[in-house]
């Protein structure tokens, strides 16, 4: 939304900068999005002034110039160099003077310099109509009829003002803020200073010649109609004032009658309707909603069917305009209109927002009515309008006002605390401002007493009703720059953290997989009965079979998602699709020695394959059992600060594999497939396969967070070369690292390489260690590192029976 600030001063005294307006503006709650100057005549003839030919002679050297000395209201005369066939001694013309930038119509603009034109010398130029930009003549030189001093500012004597217009970026709930008057409210408020509304006083009726009648059937959707006829008017083009207010704000005007309702409602936020009253069929307005489908034709030219729901201004034959929405191209007004009927209503938001929603109509008027205009102004903004119609196209107002307004908006009442104002602001204000701002703010005190009162709010602050959206109101009045931080910040209410489901933690584990490339998979819970039987790890008694199967490959409630994942990578393989990381969350189900049913929720991962496609860029690795041991931990260590500690797995689906455990109890398992599983569905590459429990990991997912100021102290590195025993794990390693002793300051360990060879013993590795140190309290010295560090080789020789490579 656009705002002007030569508009806003027709209304109140303003002496602040622009800038300073747009901060009033923003911390209003009108956050200003942008600030532009608008110029009507490009440069704004700056440099440009009134002067007086005093000389005119033949040029020496050149028949189609002449040589003249102007005065342009400086101490000497200016000799000018003129190409103009009619300038002449005695005129009064427009001059540049040296250093002014002129912009003729689709020019980039040029500067005026001193030069020198076939030996004279001219300091400045005598101006056409089109070198100023006023117009396209160019026959001669501007000659004016005038008494202005010379020297006299050619902007004065054009009368050009500019402008400066703020980008307004209106929230939902500042309704009230949707036209020029809506903004000057906060200024008077935050300014102190009265509002000059115009004045409607000498407005009257001239006769009751018009017939037009008005009823409205759906007083839902329109709880308040007003409405005037205006007689003999002239459609003409409208004064350079008006065009020029809204123009300013970027509408193109139309003609007087159009550009008098857009003005008004850019001033007050009450859309307006003009009507050609001839075009009336029957003299009557209804205002009602139509069949489901009725074709309408709108001002755009544009045939839509209408939804039961839009409410429409119809005559007896038809509808004439989408009320609140847009015009019908039947009714509207032309350039031989002599007669209008003009509409000033309240409509129900939600009428208005769901038909605009519906047809795809953004319309000025329907941006202000599905927000909520102010119920009171229909009759005061049909006046103002009335006398501006009279003022510039003539004509008579023939009809009494008419104002259907049967049940009356009343204006909220709110019960205030003083307590209450003071904790929510968290600052202690006096009654009297607390009076003074909502004073202002048009909101009206009733019922003082020791601990509150009662706040009357006018309907046009649609959003203000309860305790807290007037404290709001006095709160973005005062300031929010008024209110000062305390030393301990703190919160009259913290919202409590989203209750952890399961849906919740399947949704974020699913994102953490996609993220990292994995596709989400959905298998049948059906399976074949033939993976129970040549499978030891699935115990085919605890099957659950289907007794009305659909075929005998999906006879029983699969016991685990592994063959189902299986089944979609062979599936793909057969279809030259070999690298593949997938992952599915399911239930599986057994049947135990009791004949209970029993259902769980797991997470299984497939991967198999090359980490990623061909490529000149990189040398493509095939996946390893660490890509998804790095997945899995990640994605337990999401949801979990419970120390997770791994353990070597033997079981009969993995050639090997770990067990991940929190809290000794078993959460995920990884591992390589042996070639017997894989063989089931003829499969030959290898796959990686993970399963993790859900109902486990969710019984262990925190809900909260802890935080801790960043070290101010550096960290330190020191590496180690381990030589060890096959069967020494980094589990091991890790248990030691987290002793006590070593805890406070030794922050990360990680391999970083990895040998076995013949260059070490037979059943022996090598682990190169890197140790990240950091004291939270103080720079570690090297005395303090060295002593930590030797004492860690110790308990890696004693423990681990490692030998430390030096």
């Amino acid at each position: 939304m656009k705002i002007s600030l030569n508009w806003l001063k027709e209304y109140i005294e303003i002496s602040e900068t622009p800038e300073e307006i747009a901060h009033i503006l923003t911390m209003t709650g009108l956050e200003v999005e942008g600030v532009e100057s608008i110029e009507t005549i490009k440069g704004g003839l700056r440099g440009v002034v009134i002067g007086e030919v005093l000389e005119c002679a033949k040029h020496p050297n050149a028949d189609k110039l002449s040589v003249t000395s102007v005065d342009i209201g400086e101490l000497e005369p200016s000799p000018i160099v003129c190409g103009a066939p009619n300038v002449e001694e005695g005129q009064k013309v427009l001059v540049a003077k040296v250093g002014t930038t002129l912009y003729p119509e689709g020019s980039d603009g040029f500067k005026i310099k001193k030069a020198k034109i076939r030996g004279e010398i001219s300091m400045g130029m005598i101006c056409a109509e089109d070198e100023l930009g006023l117009g396209t003549k160019h026959e001669g030189i501007m000659v004016l009829d005038t008494k202005l001093a010379n020297g006299t500012e050619a902007r004065e004597y054009f009368n050009i003002e500019d402008d400066v217009v703020f980008e307004i970026g209106l929230t939902p709930n500042r309704a009230d803020g949707t036209s020029h008057l809506g903004a000057t409210r906060d200024l008077k408020a935050v300014l102190e200073r009265p509002i000059s509304w115009p004045d409607v006083s000498d407005f009257k009726i001239d006769n009751n010649s018009s017939k037009i009648r008005v009823t409205v059937e759906d007083a839902v959707g329109c709880p308040r109609y007003s409405g005037i006829s205006i007689s003999n008017v002239t459609i003409r083009e409208s004064p350079e004032w008006l065009k020029n207010r809204l123009l300013s704000i970027g509408q193109t005007p139309i003609n007087n009658i159009v550009d008098v309702t857009n003005f008004i409602l850019h001033e007050l936020g009450q859309p307006l309707h003009g009507f050609d009253a001839d075009k009336i069929h029957g003299n009557k307005i209804i205002v009602k909603t139509l069949e489901q489908d009725t074709l309408f034709t709108t001002l755009d030219e544009n045939e839509r069917k209408l939804h039961e729901t839009d409410l429409m201004i119809c005559d007896e034959r038809e509808g004439m305009c989408i009320a609140g929405v847009f015009g019908g191209i039947a009714s509207g007004i032309s350039e031989n209109t002599k007669n209008i009927f003009l509409e000033s209503a309240y409509f129900s938001p939600d009428y208005i927002r769901k038909t605009s929603l519906i047809h795809g109509l953004k319309t000025d008027s329907a941006f202000r009515f599905e927000r909520g205009t102010d119920p009171l102004n229909t009759v005061y903004a049909l006046k103002r309008a009335a006398m501006l119609i009279r003022e510039l196209a003539g004509g008579e107002i023939s009809s009494d006002i008419i104002d259907i307004y049967p049940n009356k908006i009343e204006p909220f009442e709110v019960p205030m605390k003083f307590k209450n104002i003071d904790r929510l602001i968290g600052k202690s204000l006096s009654k009297e401002m607390i009076f003074t701002i909502l004073k202002n703010l048009d909101i009206e005190i009733k019922d003082e007493n020791i601990d509150g009162f009662l706040a009357i709010v006018p309907p046009y602050r649609v959003d203000v009703t309860r305790e807290a959206d007037v404290i709001e109101e006095i709160l973005r009045i005062y300031g929010y720059d008024n209110i000062e931080l305390k030393d301990s910040i703190s919160s009259d209410y913290l919202a409590d953290f989203p209750k952890i489901t399961k849906e919740s933690t399947q949704l974020k584990a699913a994102e953490l997989l996609v993220s990292n490339g994995y596709f989400e998979i959905s298998t049948n819970s059906l399976t074949k009965p033939a993976y129970a039987e040549h499978s030891t790890f699935i115990n085919e008694n605890e099957n659950v079979t289907i007794i009305n199967r659909l075929s005998e490959d999906l006879g029983v409630l699969r016991q685990s998602l592994l063959y189902s994942g299986l089944e979609v990578v062979a599936h793909n393989i057969n279809r030259k699709q070999n690298n593949l990381k997938i992952f599915e969350f399911g239930s599986v189900y057994k049947k135990t020695e009791s004949r209970v049913y029993e259902e769980k929720e797991y997470l299984s991962i497939w991967i198999t394959g090359y980490n990623n496609q061909e490529s000149w860029m990189a040398k493509n690795k095939p996946v390893e059992f660490h890509d998804l041991s790095a997945i899995v931990v990640k994605l337990i260590e999401k949801f979990t600060d419970a120390k997770l500690k791994s353990v070597l797995l033997t079981e009969e689906i993995f050639n090997y594999g770990l067990g991940f455990n929190l809290d000794n109890s078993r959460v995920a398992k990884i591992g390589l497939l042996n070639k017997n599983i894989r063989a089931q569905n003829s499969i030959d590459q290898d796959i990686y396969y993970a399963e993790i429990d859900i109902n486990r990991l969710l019984s262990t997912t925190v809900t909260g967070f802890s935080v801790e100021e960043i070290s101010k102290f550096p960290e330190v590195r020191r590496d180690l070369s381990l030589v060890l025993d096959n069967s020494v794990t980094f589990e091991q390693i890790k248990e030691i690292t987290e002793e006590k002793e070593f805890s406070g300051v030794l922050k990360n360990i990680n391999i970083f390489d990895y040998y076995v060879g013949e260059k070490i013993e037979k059943d022996k590795k090598a682990y190169a260690i890197s140790f990240i140190l950091q004291d939270k309290s103080k720079t570690l010295t090297d005395k303090v590192i060295d002593r930590i560090m030797s004492r860690l080789m110790k308990k890696f020789e004693l423990n681990l029976g490692a030998v430390i490579r030096q």
